[in-house]
């Protein structure tokens, strides 16, 4: 078992939560539940109502998005990582299904707990914006490669 203050060294460790004062971060590992799920165990599927974000402490785990006819893996997180956020600050359903890879150890953040970080803590609002931005500027990377791809092959 973790001690609190093993936890607060965790989220020190997701750049997203590193220069937020330690009593915030005691505060919120405090209200945080440690979780373990198994290899091609889903921690959350597409469509879900989005009610908490994740800390991944050890493992990986498969973003997935699901299309009419497949599922499509378009990331692999692991540790130190954060996912299901956005549903959260968005207040939309899940845009994705996240499953184990590997066994997987997370710390699991309530929706009232993060928001209520967000609120008292204005530059984490600003990090996470940044890490949002940045997010988007890779995908439409690579929704723009893919379309080049595309386009060669119907050329063909």
């Amino acid at each position: 078992m973790s001690t609190l203050n093993e936890e607060v060294e965790l989220l020190r460790k997701i750049p997203l939560f590193s220069a937020i004062d330690p009593g915030k971060l005691k505060l919120l590992a405090f209200a945080s539940n440690r979780k373990i799920y198994n290899k091609d165990q889903d921690l959350f599927k597409q469509g879900d109502a989005g009610d908490s974000a994740f800390v991944v402490i050890t493992g990986k785990a498969d973003i997935i998005v699901h299309t009419d006819t497949k599922e499509v893996i378009v990331a692999t997180i692991s540790e130190n990582e954060i996912i299901g956020e956005i549903s959260i600050l968005c207040e939309i359903p899940r845009t994705a299904t996240v499953r184990a890879k590997e066994d997987l150890e997370v710390l699991k953040i309530k929706k009232e707990h993060f928001l209520g970080l967000v609120s008292q803590v204005p530059e984490l609002g600003i990090e996470i914006m940044r890490e949002l931005a940045s997010r988007l500027q890779k995908t439409t990377g690579e929704l723009g490669e893919a379309r080049k791809e595309l386009s060669s092959a119907k050329s063909v």
